[in-house]
């Protein structure tokens, strides 16, 4: 999110315009906004290394909300913006932020996880009409600092939330060199070369910026010079019509944005002017072989894909023809190490499904947390995994086919169960509770519980729509059940352990693949 020389070379070149209102921000406009936000950071006390956090929608301030620490040398951890009070202060403290910065949109859960952040310095609303409640104006608390950058600038980086297994959020934490922030990490050389920025490029952001991959998309075109078009929200005929608009030559997207602009009507597909196009990349989620071939069809050989954990263990990426001759893979190893272990860390013979490990491409550790380090590690301490399952075929191409969690991948946002299934088991008519991913076309996946009802309660349509009722007041939606389903008895093992597999399987029938 850093300006860097462009703000110099051509201030007045816009550096990035807000889809929906068409707001304008230039080179010049944000080299002044994010060195007055950094003068207030130094000013509340964070220093080199310190944290603070964003708890925004895309918003025409998150640039430079971000671009502020990336220029300080500080950690900025851009939160979900659909999550609950609960847990927005839980990665608020647990990231040891001592700033948390907000919009009105997000007024109401942000003040009530303000009152759970004893930390907090400073509260700041972006959009305010002056002190609201803990939250001082941000427009009033920059308005007297230096234009002009701070006097100890330092490379600064984000510090984003992966969840866990047991589905409390890990903060992944990467070293910082002291380098200058026109100095970025090493990955952003390798990507920039991978993707193919350039000078000049017009790139459009269609994903929430809270996400590793869209942050780091905007940073790196900031840092070509580029303008990106951001928009507040997807919607499928938008982008379309913002590709025509902009004459946008670079995106990223998920294959949800790809489902739903493949089911408009035809008349809509071909209305508008898509030529500009250089070169589109996709992530997060793997994407259907039937979808992937027919964007092909549609926009022609300019879509990538990579695979990667936001953990930077290790790097996959293929381009069109290689995704022809070997559908469904997410790619070559480009950055790591990989090896495909049974559950003895004994290597299996090609084309066989294993735990993917990585000796690391870049070294990181979970904020805070060693016991869960210790976890993603190898017993030697030379490998990790983030628990995927995959196989690599002859030709040396990855494939995905399963989670070892069982998270859940919904329209390219991970969800993690056990979280969901904590709650429910709370309830009182609740005798135990199963939570997992079932096949939906549109979002890849979608979370479904297994409910076993206490005895006497009836299992039907209104216990139902109580349950997803109860999570909804609790958890963020994001993470709820779209439906219940019930059982007579649990699958557990003698141990106690849930055999959740038998009742997934139940609703993936006879697919190879675990992943739509």
């Amino acid at each position: 999110m850093y300006p860097g020389k462009y703000a110099h070379t051509q201030p007045d070149k816009p550096c990035f315009i807000m889809a929906g209102s068409g707001e304008v921000v230039t080179y010049g406009e944000l080299e002044a906004r994010t060195n007055r936000l950094a003068h207030l950071l130094r000013r509340t006390g964070l220093k080199r290394l310190d944290h603070y956090s964003l708890f925004m929608e895309n918003h025409a301030r998150f640039v430079e909300c971000c671009g502020a620490g990336a220029r300080a040398g500080l950690y900025y951890t851009c939160i979900n913006s659909y999550l609950t009070a609960d847990e927005v202060a839980f990665i608020v403290n647990d990231s040891q932020s001592d700033v948390l910065i907000t919009t009105r949109a997000r007024r109401e859960v942000a003040m009530e996880a303000a009152k759970l952040c004893p930390r907090l310095k400073l509260c700041l609303i972006v959009d305010g009409t002056g002190d609201d409640g803990p939250f001082v104006d941000y427009a009033r608390a920059v308005a007297d600092m230096p234009a002009t950058p701070i006097d100890d600038e330092y490379l600064g980086a984000a510090m984003l939330y992966s969840s866990g297994t047991t589905g409390r959020p890990k903060g992944i934490l990467r070293p910082l060199p002291e380098n200058p922030p026109s100095e970025p990490l090493p990955l952003y050389h390798f990507l920039l070369k991978l993707w193919q920025y350039r000078e000049g490029m017009i790139y459009l952001s269609p994903a929430p910026m809270y996400h590793s991959a869209p942050n780091t998309a905007v940073s790196l075109t900031l840092r070509m010079g580029g303008t990106c078009i951001i928009m507040e929200r997807f919607d499928p005929e938008q982008y379309l019509a913002l590709i025509e608009k902009h004459r946008v030559t670079h995106s990223q997207l998920v294959p949800t944005m790809f489902s739903r602009m493949l089911k408009l009507p035809d008349e809509v597909r071909a209305r508008y002017d898509l030529s500009s196009l250089e070169f589109t990349v996709h992530a997060a989620a793997p994407c259907p072989v039937q979808v992937k071939q027919a964007m092909i069809d549609w926009w022609g050989p300019i879509i990538h894909e990579y695979y990667g954990a936001t953990e930077g263990l290790g790097f996959t990426a293929c381009d069109s023809a290689e995704w022809l001759a070997h559908p469904g893979t997410v790619g070559k190893v480009m950055l790591g190490e990989l090896h495909v272990l049974d559950d003895e860390m004994h290597e299996v013979p090609t084309g066989t499904s294993g735990t993917l490990w990585f000796k690391t491409a870049t070294p990181f550790e979970y904020f805070n947390d060693p016991s869960r380090t210790a976890e993603a590690r190898s017993p030697d301490g030379s490998m990790s995994t983030v628990n995927d399952v995959g196989y690599v075929d002859e030709d040396g191409y990855l494939y995905l086919t399963d989670r070892k969690t069982f998270m859940i991948i919904s329209g390219g946002v991970n969800i993690y169960p056990q979280e969901c299934e904590n709650l429910l088991i709370t309830h009182p008519k609740v005798l135990d509770a199963a939570v997992f991913g079932v096949p939906n076309e549109d979002l890849g996946e979608e979370v479904k519980a297994v409910i076993q009802p206490v005895a006497g309660v009836a299992p039907d349509d209104t216990l139902a729509a109580e349950l997803i009722e109860f999570c909804r007041a609790h958890l963020s939606h994001q993470k709820c059940p779209r439906s219940v389903d019930f059982i007579e008895e649990m699958p557990r093992l003698p141990t106690g352990k849930l055999y959740k597999r038998l009742l997934r399987d139940r609703y993936w029938g006879d697919k190879q693949s675990r992943i739509v």
